[in-house]
């Protein structure tokens, strides 16, 4: 995949603001200019700085929030609240806007869509029939919505042995009628079940950082080099 200019990483999930601790920000990380915007409300019309943590430049719905408090607004104030983000963030020039959005359909996935000129969407479905029966949804909206479906990723996809590499199903396998793939939807990778990517998580460090050489980084590198060329 070649070099990629600089790289933008918005989380909008509002109802689980979870990027900060998968990138090892804490609070007072990025106390000044988030705690004076949230001072100000969603209609403060100060420049916010993005958060750069390796090698990106992060905005969060949780950067408004305690660890421990939860996102007690209406659909009025969650459109504000991601204007605000897309907005008032100084993001500069860059190359990709990587959006994460919360499950399903709810009220910030339209406020996105309609905020912003949308590439393109990746929906990320585990290999289970409700996870499948939610993300049929998902691809519906977008397509509705005129934003086109680049593909989607098969997360825990399986259990590889670390001692003999058998790979283990962990979900029963979903009817050909009922995945998203009948919707013709490409898979663009699969992302095993890895105890080593939910310690990187935890300790705040992408798996590409922690473990560059390892299978599922692997899998992370070629799933973005597909999105990139699909993007061009």
């Amino acid at each position: 995949m070649r070099e990629q200019g600089p790289v933008g990483l918005l989380d909008a999930d509002v109802y689980g603001p979870n990027v900060p601790q998968m990138l090892g920000l804490r609070r007072e990380t990025w106390t000044v200019g988030w705690t004076l915007a949230r001072a100000g409300g969603p209609r403060a019309q100060r420049p916010i700085p993005p958060i750069e943590s390796h090698g990106l430049k992060v905005a969060s719905a949780g950067f408004f929030l305690g660890e421990d408090q939860a996102m007690g607004i209406g659909a009025m104030g969650i459109d504000l609240l991601v204007k605000q983000l897309v907005r008032l963030v100084t993001w500069g020039v860059l190359e990709f806007l990587v959006i994460d959005l919360p499950p399903g359909t709810a009220d910030v996935v339209h406020s996105v869509v309609r905020e912003l000129r949308v590439s393109g969407a990746i929906v990320v479905v585990t290999p289970e029939e409700v996870a499948h029966l939610d993300a049929r949804k998902a691809v519906t909206m977008f397509r509705r919505a005129g934003v086109r479906v680049l593909g989607a990723v098969e997360n825990m996809s399986a259990f590889v042995c670390p001692g003999c590499g058998e790979r283990i199903s962990l979900f029963p396998t979903v009817a050909p009628d009922h995945a998203i793939w009948r919707m013709e939807v490409d898979k663009l990778g699969e992302i095993p079940f890895s105890s080593a990517l939910g310690d990187a998580a935890q300790a705040g460090v992408p798996i590409g950082i922690t473990a560059p050489g390892s299978a599922t980084a692997r899998c992370f590198h070629d799933i973005a080099g597909e999105v990139v060329t699909r993007l061009a």
